[in-house]
């Protein structure tokens, strides 16, 4: 096989799982086995870093120890507690980004039937994120205070190969900034040091296909509309 014909079929395993990849909202009650979790680690961890710091560390909580989070932090949000990221969240989405923003959320919106205003079957919905979404495990990614920034730009990276890692091993996925609104609360719980910093969290395990949630996809745009080649 010649180079030409190689290199065509690696990008075109990157492209499948890419394609592939979707936010997961519905997941099957069936835990990933312990080998599959760790293969997806060991393949996140060759993501690249500033000065290959690698800043992220990971705590994943499955089982019991996953349900007494759950409850936590479920409760937590339930009562409107909490809001304490550790990254400030964006102040407010304009132009190209609100529509992109409520593309999204009226896909999901639709699919689930629920009414465009209606808050309150809104709010219902977001709160699924403190379920996991019915996810068996937890990953929470969090990085060294000192690092700012860039430590958290690599955790970003180290996100994105982990979710394309468990793709690959068909697993389903869902990034989840959601859970970084209680940062305190996971600090606490997970008795972290007090110089980390929760990036995000990650629900994994299978996803059920069978599940109304799980049967649109988001757009993209196209590369005209992000992207500025200077020749000159």
């Amino acid at each position: 096989m010649d180079a030409p014909v190689k290199q065509a079929d690696r990008i075109g395993v990157l492209e499948e799982l890419l394609n592939e990849r979707y936010s997961v909202r519905a997941f099957l009650p069936k835990d990933v086995d312990r080998a599959i979790i760790e293969h997806v680690l060991a393949t996140a961890q060759r993501t690249a870093s500033w000065c290959n710091s690698q800043p992220w560390q990971v705590v994943i909580a499955s089982g019991e120890a996953k349900e007494r989070f759950r409850k936590a932090i479920y409760a937590e949000a339930s009562k409107g507690l909490g809001d304490d990221y550790d990254f400030t969240p964006p102040r407010e989405y304009i132009g190209v980004y609100l529509d992109r923003r409520r593309e999204s959320g009226f896909q999901l919106y639709n699919t689930l039937g629920i009414a465009r205003g209606d808050k309150m079957a809104y709010a219902r919905q977001a709160l699924e994120n403190y379920n996991f979404f019915g996810a068996p495990h937890v990953a929470i990614i969090h990085t060294n205070e000192p690092l700012g920034i860039y430590g958290a730009i690599d955790c970003g990276a180290y996100v994105s190969n982990f979710m394309l890692a468990a793709q690959a091993l068909g697993l389903g996925t869902i990034p989840q900034a959601a859970l970084a609104r209680h940062s305190g609360l996971i600090r606490s719980h997970f008795n972290l040091p007090e110089d980390r910093r929760v990036v995000c969290g990650i629900s994994f395990g299978y996803a059920d296909h069978a599940h109304k949630v799980n049967s649109y996809r988001t757009s993209r745009a196209s590369v005209a509309e992000t992207v500025t080649f200077v020749d000159e």
